[in-house]
């Protein structure tokens, strides 16, 4: 499988969300009545759209607004709510920062060290309103953050870093061991990120309770100019789909598998579904929500790295409520509101009744699907060709 690049070299054929199209089905359902929740770890979320581990997205507050909508949105352990008693002045100066001056100021700020207390009290915050508290941990730190985290009442725990390898070589630091730490945690444990069928059984395997899937797509990842790195979305979920229907042969056990960025619009979410992804996370579509701690901009999690940062400080504007971007009205033209009517629609346009059953979505290989007779919105900017 592949084509020639070279001579003796192949390289495998993979596609992004805006090269496939999803194909209507033969028998059609009524969108309001179709089910798009999805269960994890016995529990089920009427929303199957994650809000990203970012700083410019979730916050104490907007986790509960997340919760109390049926979704989940994840805390990051190691971002500026940790390491800052008020982190509001702090994101305002990010906010305001110029483009040539924002990575450096981010760099500057994320110096300061985390502080343990503050983990406690994020989790007790969101514990209190009685919505699931799920928050996130580098590898470098998921043994300390996760017995922390376990003890403040924390529901789910995430170990989130660029590239997540069971097989991970060093003799710098100690190596995360995710089985013993999947283990040890009485929580669920999701693991991410990975982007290919062996690496994603692989952590099924040593005990992963869901996999992230996606390496440097997200809106305000450099990732794949920086490092060269990273496999297109749907070939990814793909690939990721194939391996979690494979460990429910072998073991009987049903893992998540959740994609995660480079999904701006309803349509993108869409086609990860058909894809096989189970849920799916996003940045950039909650970054432009009123409740968004980032004041209308957002910023990868590799953007504080000292050494290489892996990430940009982007502005993506506020643009309505949270409310309004998951179920709508919508308010913009461009498929970025009202992302679960979207979800419903087109579940109700293919025949799916679940979101399982919409991952059996016959796909196509289109792509010029954006642009086929967009002439006047792509001249006038409006609409799909903004």
């Amino acid at each position: 499988m592949g084509m020639w690049v070279g001579r003796g070299r192949k390289a495998r054929r993979c596609y992004g969300f805006d090269e496939i199209s999803l194909i209507p089905g033969e028998v059609s359902i009524n969108p309001n009545e179709v089910d798009p929740s999805w269960e994890f770890a016995h529990q089920t979320y009427a929303v199957p759209i994650i809000a990203a581990s970012m700083d410019g997205v979730v916050d104490v507050g907007f986790a509960i607004k997340m919760g109390k909508l049926g979704g989940l949105a994840v805390l990051n352990l190691e971002g500026v709510q940790t390491r800052y008693d008020d982190p509001s002045d702090i994101l305002t100066k990010i906010a305001k920062a110029t483009p040539e001056k924002a990575t450096e100021l981010v760099q500057k700020l994320y110096a300061p060290k985390i502080k343990e207390r503050l983990i406690e009290k994020r989790i007790k915050q969101i514990k209190k309103a009685g919505v699931t508290a799920i928050v996130s941990s580098i590898p470098q730190r998921a043994e300390q953050f996760g017995k922390i985290a376990q003890a403040a009442g924390a529901d789910i725990f995430v170990v989130q870093s660029q590239v997540s390898s069971v097989k991970h070589i060093s003799k710098e630091y100690r190596v995360c061991d995710y089985g013993k730490l999947c283990k040890s945690l009485k929580v669920p444990v999701i693991i991410g990120n990975a982007v290919t069928y062996k690496m994603t059984l692989q952590l099924m395997e040593v005990g992963a309770s869901a996999v992230f899937i996606g390496v440097g797509p997200g809106a305000a990842c450099t990732t794949r100019g920086v490092l060269g790195i990273g496999v297109p979305q749907v070939t990814a979920t793909c690939d990721a789909a194939a391996a979690r229907d494979f460990h429910l042969k072998k073991t009987g056990k049903y893992v998540p598998i959740i994609t995660d960025g480079g999904m701006t619009t309803g349509g993108d979410i869409c086609k990860a579904f058909a894809s096989g992804a189970d849920a799916v996370m996003v940045g950039s579509a909650f970054a432009r929500a009123k409740e968004a701690p980032g004041k209308g901009c957002h910023w990868g999690m590799a953007t504080p790295n000292i050494n290489l940062p892996r990430g940009t400080r982007i502005r993506v504007g506020t643009t309505g409520s949270l409310e309004e971007i998951l179920f709508g009205p919508a308010r913009t033209d461009d498929g970025t509101q009202n992302l679960m009517g979207a979800i419903r629609a087109s579940m109700g346009s293919v025949g799916a009744a679940t979101i399982k059953d919409f991952q059996l979505t016959e796909i196509i290989i289109a792509p010029a699907i954006k642009t086929e007779g967009k002439v006047f919105q792509n001249a006038q900017k409006t609409g799909m060709c903004k």
